[in-house]
């Protein structure tokens, strides 16, 4: 089971993103595959031992960089593009956490970061980005 953390400021539209993802999870028989749950960045960050992912609401940037001047985090942590963000977009947001995961494994850095996504604020996806750069 992946264990996934939603993070935001204060924890309102993470707990709509996450209410609406605990319900596409139960709909579609997913619960022994993942479960979710937000909580506000400051409160997130001393409860990273009970995840296996964390996923931040791109208005987040700043906290974040804030945060690792002065944390280790050894977990994958990603910031969710705005685009996909807004459309909140189960199966697209699913598959973006899988690759965050595999790529974390492979090289731990953090935020993990897609190839050619160092500035959030240019990416216009709003699919998965194995969808949006399908291999050719």
């Amino acid at each position: 089971m992946i264990r996934i953390l939603l993070c935001c400021g204060g924890g309102f539209s993470s707990s709509a993103i996450a209410t609406r993802m605990k319900k596409e999870i139960k709909e579609k028989n997913l619960e022994d595959k993942y479960s979710i749950e937000f909580l506000p960045f400051g409160l997130g960050l001393k409860e990273l031992d009970r995840f296996d992912v964390v996923i931040l609401c791109p208005h987040l940037k700043v906290e974040l960089d804030r945060a690792l001047k002065n944390q280790t985090i050894d977990k994958p942590l990603y910031l969710l593009p705005p685009k996909m963000y807004g459309l909140m977009k189960f199966d697209e947001i699913i598959v973006d956490i899988e690759d965050v995961m595999k790529m974390y494994q492979e090289n731990p850095v953090v935020p993990v970061k897609f190839p050619g996504e160092d500035n959030l604020l240019r990416i216009t996806r709003g699919v998965a980005y194995r969808h949006a750069h399908p291999l050719k």
